[in-house]
């Protein structure tokens, strides 16, 4: 089986997605950034590792965003499967180096009307949900978003 590592990169209200220039099925489309985990790598490692060579980029890795795998990844092609962490760059300049013909900062909002890779919407729409969620939690209480939704006093 193959264990595919990528991010969902946040700046603010927008996504960073990269567009793939390779193989030939997938040349055009949109995904997250990433690649898969190499023999003996821990899958957060070969996140920021992926994300270094192909983009040029450092970041900071978060929470995940929870796949229907048991394990919390969402199935790929075949029996292939990916996890994919909610993240920040915090060093360089996105650029597409290996394996990409543009990366673009795009807001989460209208990210849905890029084409995606077919695997890759599902994440999509989970995490544009999750920052629904977020959005209601911090006008609720913007000091306390890991409580989830608070019921109304009487």
């Amino acid at each position: 089986m193959v264990l595919v590592a990528a991010a969902a990169l946040l700046r603010g209200s927008q996504l960073l997605c990269a567009q793939r220039s390779a193989p030939p099925e997938l040349a055009g489309l949109w995904e997250f950034p990433g690649g898969k985990v190499e023999d003996g790598e821990e899958p957060r490692s070969a996140a920021h590792r992926e994300l270094a060579e192909e983009l040029g980029i450092e970041v900071e890795l978060g929470e995940l965003v929870v796949g229907p795998n048991a394990d919390g990844s969402w199935p790929v092609l075949g029996d292939a499967r990916m996890l994919v962490w909610r993240g920040e760059v915090v060093g360089g300049s996105p650029a597409a180096l290996q394996d990409h013909a543009d990366v673009r900062w795009v807001e989460l909002a209208e990210a849905h009307t890029l084409a995606w890779i077919e695997v890759d919407r599902p994440i999509l729409a989970a995490l544009i949900a999750l920052a629904g969620e977020e959005s209601v939690l911090q006008r609720q209480d913007p000091q306390r978003l890991d409580q989830g939704p608070r019921r109304p006093t009487p």
